[in-house]
């Protein structure tokens, strides 16, 4: 497809909506995105938007924040890039700090309802995004097959390395099973990103991983700049995989009590947006300078900068490779078993901590249907369940 040009402010305004009103992780963001940039506007179509998924599924770093990234990027250049980033991450990191400031609480059982609503919109969404992304990506048998067989990857193997496992395993099948004839031509939703430039990120993204842990003893702000540095550079899948390294480089330092990092977590389980602004309440809550604002600050941009430094260096190639046949055979075996990885996240951790009670599955599926059958904006549905799940919470 030709993928149109636009504005920054268009850009941060999509992101912004979104940055305010996706709950539920990484998975569910990937949902939402499909949603607003596949289905309402346009921007892609599921095969190139498949692709990015895929893509960043195999790098470091919040797979959902790359993918934004990526989408802005690919929309209206750098600017647009930060324009997504921003909008994407502000909301949650400015809640994140008034946290760790304590200008916010999440206990009692209104919260605590509302926070089990919001659980049950990302199974809504999630199921949404599995339903779409199968319509169009798994259209043969072959290609469904490749998605049950990503399943039985991700069971056979778990975590992170399932999913790169399922990927890897729909990739090789894809070249089996999933050519066609063409003259190789691809959609262009090319990145404006020069292979110069890609050299460059990469470089810049092993040399800070080697040169940081060198420099952290010259002053404190280098040496928390380096602890997420090292966390968003060595963490395939994001979301939740991130918080042991974040334990290892905070906790571990000496920089916050067990207990601090815990009720931080609790509360980032509420927030829209990203979990890996969970940084910016842990920057902002250490014990040892740099803290508060500025704290948040270095720890925000860099646990996020090795993913979006590694996505650069690997976007200028990676659309040339899915100019060629054989890689074109591929990534339909790679966006397959990308609804397979889906299709399990769906099961657990979505639905298997949502779905406590029939009442919940029943809440679940009403909105599914308000999404899918009744085509409402996710932002009602957002405020519905979020509501039920607030007065079912104090019943």
């Amino acid at each position: 497809m030709s993928l149109k040009t636009g504005s920054a402010g268009e850009v941060f305004g999509a992101f912004l909506k979104l940055g305010l009103t996706s709950f539920g992780g990484p998975i569910a963001h990937l949902g939402y995105f499909r949603d607003e940039f596949v289905t309402r506007r346009g921007w892609f179509d599921d095969k190139a938007y498949g692709d990015l998924v895929a893509l960043c599924q195999f790098l470091p770093g919040p797979a959902s924040s790359q993918v934004g990234f990526a989408i802005g990027l690919m929309r209206a250049g750098p600017l647009g890039a930060a324009a997504a980033w921003v909008g994407f991450t502000l909301p949650s990191a400015i809640l994140m700090v008034a946290v760790a400031l304590g200008a916010a609480a999440l206990d009692g059982d209104l919260a605590q309802g509302i926070l089990h609503g919001l659980k049950l919109v990302a199974v809504a969404v999630v199921a949404q995004a599995v339903l779409g992304m199968a319509k169009s990506l798994t259209p043969d048998r072959a290609r469904a097959g490749i998605a049950v067989l990503a399943v039985f990857a991700m069971v056979a193997f778990g975590g992170v390395l399932g999913q790169v496992a399922a990927i890897v395993v729909g990739a090789a099948l894809g070249l089996a099973l999933c050519q066609e004839k063409g003259n190789g031509a691809v959609a262009e939703a090319q990145a404006p990103v020069s292979r110069g430039f890609g050299i460059f990120a990469l470089l810049l993204f092993v040399g800070l991983l080697v040169v940081l842990p060198l420099l952290a003893g010259v002053n404190p702000a280098l040496a928390l700049f380096d602890a997420f540095y090292r966390a968003g550079a060595l963490v395939f899948g994001g979301g939740h995989v991130v918080l042991p390294l974040l334990e290892a480089g905070t906790v571990g330092q000496g920089w916050l009590s067990e207990s601090t990092f815990l009720a931080g977590y609790g509360a980032a389980q509420a927030m829209p947006g990203p979990l890996f602004t969970f940084a910016a309440y842990l920057g902002a809550a250490s014990s040892v300078p740099p803290n508060g604002l500025l704290g948040a600050t270095i720890a925000l941009v860099a646990i996020f900068l090795p993913g979006i430094l590694i996505l650069l260096a690997a976007l200028p190639f990676w659309h040339g490779l899915r100019g060629n046949l054989f890689a074109q055979a591929a990534m339909r075996g790679a966006n397959a078993a990308v609804v397979g990885v889906l299709a399990l996240a769906l099961y657990d951790p979505v639905f298997t901590s949502a779905v406590l009670s029939p009442l919940d599955f029943a809440l679940a599926l009403a909105g599914l249907v308000a999404l899918v059958s009744w085509k409402l904006p996710p932002l009602w549905v957002v405020a519905a369940l979020a509501g039920i799940g607030g007065v079912i919470g104090v019943l």
